[in-house]
């Protein structure tokens, strides 16, 4: 018997960064969805725990106890024989290790018919991983341990692009200049009006993208060429980056600005995507 999680992609619609506290920790006010691209993670029962890991995105993913895959297991007390099929490019600011994390949180979970850990033990396992057990669009404070549920589910066509470098998060905070930067701006929009909710969007921030850019320029460049892409409506870096994404108000749109950033750009990871849907589990 084995049980399969997706672990969704995580968009950083927002980031701001309001504080640090005396350890170190950065106090974020982030608007965070789960996309419908990800990694698949697969358990199986065994005395006890390994790790191995396939996929196009495989090469360097470590399998000891770096890994927060087998430290979810270490967190449930449990082992398991656990497969990662890897597709998100890892230090990509989509919480690509995070989200792999937490989908092995809930299918050991299922497997062992245990209840989910609560939030403040998921972000002892990594900041960003309470956030991925999330499939709506939440409001994520705190260090990443406060998740606010906005009753909604906005199903925007989007694309995700990374131009295959790695940023250092670490190296990102060091970078920047301001910790304590405003929240983000209140009331929250409608989110069914597009136009009003992309006006909401383009007025916030994310407090990383700059010390990010200084780092890897290459990521200006990339949404540079998203803003030019007809029909896009609003692009930012996700994360601590390098990738972006971009929102458009039509799927065509999106499908033919995929089309044109594939053909210019052949080596970067760019992938069509909306919101998780029933691909969470």
């Amino acid at each position: 018997m084995a049980i399969e999680a997706f672990a969704p992609a995580k968009i950083n619609l927002t980031l701001h960064v309001t504080g640090q506290r005396d350890d170190g920790y950065h106090l974020l006010d982030s608007l965070v969805m789960l996309s419908d691209v990800g990694d698949k993670v697969t358990v199986e029962r065994a005395a006890e725990t390994s790790l191995t890991v396939v996929g196009p995105m495989a090469t360097g993913v470590p399998t000891d106890r770096s890994n927060l895959v087998v430290r979810a297991a270490d967190l449930l007390g449990v082992t398991a024989k656990i497969t990662l099929e890897k597709s998100l490019p890892a230090m990509a600011g989509i919480g690509g290790g995070s989200s792999d994390g937490a989908a092995t949180i809930r299918a050991l979970c299922a497997f062992y018919d245990l209840p989910i850990p609560c939030a403040e033990a998921l972000a002892a396992l990594g900041a960003d991983v309470p956030v991925c057990m999330e499939p709506e669009l939440v409001r994520m404070r705190g260090i990443g341990d406060e998740i606010g549920h906005l009753d909604t589910s906005p199903d925007w066509p989007m694309i995700l692009v990374n131009p295959r470098v790695s940023v250092s998060t670490p190296e990102v905070f060091s970078a920047m200049i301001a910790r304590d930067n405003p929240l983000m701006t209140e009331p929250f929009p409608d989110w069914s009006d597009f136009d009003g909710t992309i006006f909401w969007l383009s007025e916030q921030r994310n407090d990383m993208q700059g010390a990010a850019i200084e780092l890897q320029p290459v990521i200006g460049q990339v949404l540079a060429e998203l803003n030019q892409t007809a029909g896009c409506a609003l692009a930012r870096m996700s994360g601590s980056g390098a990738t972006c994404f971009a929102i458009y108000k039509t799927a065509s749109e999106r499908d033919a600005a995929l089309e044109g950033l594939r053909r210019q750009h052949p080596g970067w990871w760019s992938v069509a995507t909306q919101r998780v849907g029933e691909r969470f589990a």
